[in-house]
């Protein structure tokens, strides 16, 4: 069974840290691209951040350049999403997703929130708080 398990969320203090794992089971995510999408309440879900799965290459969302970073581990079937100077305005449900194919079918589902993803994580919320 294909599942994509997301990971690390939790309550953090505005400025703070977080980092979030999504790891696969079913299949490998060697030769997919792997992004990173959220929702906050009562918003559309947006794209973050995408990472090829030839050499790692990322793309980031605007919102969280230079404060995110994507990167994967293949030999143990993770992508890891290190959060740093978190804001309120990170707050959101993280989803994880799988994309077969060109990384740069990903980037454009972290253009559109997410469409064309082929698999999708269940979520963990994320919460930027004083």
């Amino acid at each position: 069974q294909v599942q994509l398990v997301e990971s690390g969320g939790g309550l953090v203090q505005p400025g703070g840290s977080l980092r979030l794992s999504c790891a696969a089971s079913g299949f490998t995510l060697d030769y997919d691209a792997i992004g990173w999408f959220r929702q906050a309440p009562g918003k559309e879900r947006e794209g973050v951040t995408c990472i090829s799965s030839s050499d790692g290459s990322p793309y980031y969302a605007d919102s969280v350049k230079g404060r995110f970073t994507i990167s994967r581990d293949n030999a143990k079937n993770t992508v890891y999403l290190q959060m740093n100077s978190l804001k309120p305005e990170d707050t959101g449900v993280y989803y994880c997703a799988a994309k077969h194919g060109l990384f740069r079918l990903c980037v454009f589902s972290v253009l559109t929130g997410g469409n064309g993803m082929d698999y999708w994580g269940k979520g963990t919320l994320v919460t930027v708080s004083s």
